[in-house]
């Protein structure tokens, strides 16, 4: 009677580890790249809101404002005229503010930074979006 060895042979386990080192190359920065689109929501949400917010200050008295905090629009977590978006991906503040206009940016912050596409987010009081330096349809949506 022959015995025949079992088990796993090191050739074999050299090619399994070869193999699930491919499929990690491709599916690690891909997921990064989801993750950093997915974030992109944090900067758009608040500009709506800081957009909304503005409208109904406007409302109230008959100016916009350039202050975030409790002297001006009273969103949480402001402190003066910048704050961090809800999640900390992107900083909130005006680039541009009069008496009846005013412009307000999301700009990425830490790791968000390598979302070369989308980095810096504008709303104005007439509901214009830009972005830079990406596409407006991408970033936006």
């Amino acid at each position: 009677m022959k015995h025949r060895m079992q088990g796993v042979t090191l050739i074999e386990l050299m090619v399994v580890v070869a193999v699930l080192a491919i499929i990690a190359s491709i599916a690690i920065p891909s997921y990064r790249s989801y993750l950093l689109r997915a974030q992109r929501s944090d900067a758009t949400s608040v500009l709506l809101r800081v957009r909304v917010a503005q409208e109904k200050f406007f409302l109230q008295n008959n100016s916009y404002t350039s202050q975030l905090g409790p002297a001006g629009l009273k969103l949480t977590g402001a402190d003066g005229t910048t704050m961090a978006s809800e999640n900390g991906y992107y900083t909130i503040d005006f680039t541009a503010q009069t008496g009846t206009t005013f412009t307000v940016r999301a700009t990425a912050v830490g790791g968000q930074q390598r979302d070369s596409n989308c980095t810096t987010f504008t709303i104005n009081e007439q509901g214009t979006r830009t972005t830079s330096p990406g596409n407006l349809a991408t970033c936006w949506r």
